[in-house]
């Protein structure tokens, strides 16, 4: 791939995250006297005097802090207020509240007002973010979305303890260890089936067809975060999913594919490439998949306010496939760093899209680490198909649109069975496809 004004300073990820939500509560006044909240008029102004010197001491030392990072001084009315507010709550709400907590909390509002994807990680948020790019957990094996009662799987890793236990796709996991799961609260879940290597966890499942909760006791273990898997739908075409974007997907595609080519009697005519539910993840990741079936084109663009964040990324020479057809699968789950292959692929007339309109992330995070392990995952610029569209909010309507109830992709060992499979199978055997034309 080819690099225009590539950024250099921090990590570039795309990644799809849940939008928060604020809840304002009004205030609550009790009908009380001034003696009842300070002893008198004398009490009342002594507390005042306390407070307004309490109040100056945090504005300076906030004035302060962002004079020792560089940056100019801030509104000094914002500022006293910011530093009023923050000693009234120390004071006065119902409880005690630390104030670590606190000045995690006006951080994490402060970042989270701006969009839906920057966020301030804290040190195990930044941990678990570093194992989703890369490396491995202990846990089942499992991903999962939000449902009704609990959290439906997805996907369920190869060779994990999830599979040798028989849980499945489309499964919805109701109670961890006879404690009923949040349905909202899906990181919540996720920090609870992870655990030390060897622990048991005790999992109720709701499964389709079945009159009660299915009860699973799956030991955990090592997982490794495999993107990428393949097979052989015909002796013609081959399957490819990919989960998610890391830092090792195009190496495991490339393998997958050499896998495919050398299981066939014969070269591949093409192949379908499943992007279902793929939330993003490394914009690197991305732009190299989407080398691996370009030859030359655009593959993404981008713009920001900092030089750093301004760069185009051109497809080289080298289709692993040797122009075999692509059909690409998508839907309301392909997110982000998916979109960008979806859109680099079909936009340089390489293959047909179908399926359902996807989610619609047209910017790009930069992860900033912090001080003390924790880390700022920042918008830093809005990224453009190779058309010169941003798809943000709006998301990439396939050439053949699927309607319908849908269900989650099917596991590998029954994918042919999947409908949007065939359904994609079908479009990639017709000789009329126009996206390779």
């Amino acid at each position: 791939m080819q690099i225009t004004n590539r950024p250099t300073r921090f990590l570039p990820l795309l990644l799809l995250t849940a939008c928060l939500t604020c809840l304002a509560v009004p205030h609550a006044w009790a009908d009380g006297g001034g003696a009842a909240n300070g002893g008198g008029a004398g009490g009342d102004a002594d507390g005042a005097a306390a407070a307004a010197v309490a109040t100056a001491a945090v504005a300076a030392q906030l004035q302060h802090a962002i004079a020792a990072q560089g940056g100019g001084r801030l509104p000094a009315r914002d500022v006293r207020l910011f530093a009023e507010v923050l000693q009234q709550v120390r004071e006065n709400y119902v409880s005690p509240v630390d104030d670590h907590a606190l000045m995690q909390a006006a951080i994490r509002g402060m970042v989270e007002s701006l969009d839906a994807h920057s966020t301030f990680m804290s040190g195990d948020e930044y941990q678990d973010m570093q194992v989703t790019t890369s490396g491995a957990y202990a846990g089942i094996g499992v991903e999962v979305m939000p449902g009704h009662k609990g959290v439906v799987v997805v996907r369920r890793m190869p060779d994990s303890p999830a599979e040798h236990a028989g849980i499945r796709a489309g499964d919805v996991i109701v109670r961890i260890d006879g404690a009923a799961v949040d349905p909202g609260n899906v990181d919540a879940a996720i920090q609870r089936m992870r655990g030390p290597q060897g622990s048991l966890i005790r999992l109720a499942v709701q499964r389709t067809g079945a009159t009660a909760p299915l009860q699973f006791a799956v030991r955990r273990a090592e997982v490794r975060l495999v993107s990428v898997e393949g097979e052989l739908l015909t002796p013609q075409y081959g399957y490819l999913r990919i989960t998610s974007f890391t830092d090792s997907t195009a190496d495991e595609l490339e393998a997958v594919v050499q896998r495919l080519e050398q299981a066939a009697p014969r070269r591949l005519a093409g192949f379908v490439l499943d992007l279902r539910n793929n939330p993003g993840g490394v914009l690197d990741s991305a732009v190299r998949v989407a080398d691996d079936f370009l030859d030359r084109g655009t593959i993404v663009s981008a713009r920001g306010r900092e030089e750093e964040a301004n760069f185009r990324v051109s497809a080289t020479p080298g289709d692993i496939s040797h122009g075999a057809r692509l059909v690409v699968v998508v839907n309301g789950g392909s997110a982000s760093a998916a979109e960008i292959v979806a859109a680099a692929l079909h936009d340089n007339h390489r293959a047909e899209l179908i399926g359902r309109r996807t989610y619609g992330k047209g910017t790009v995070q930069t992860i900033m680490p912090m001080a003390y392990g924790t880390a700022l995952k920042l918008t830093t610029s809005r990224y453009y198909t190779p058309a010169g569209i941003s798809i943000n909010g709006v998301g990439i309507q396939p050439d053949v649109l699927l309607t319908g109830s849908e269900k989650p992709p099917a596991d590998m060992d029954v994918v042919q069975d999947d409908p949007q499979v065939t359904a994609a199978l079908t479009v990639l055997r017709s000789a009329t496809l126009a996206a390779v034309r």
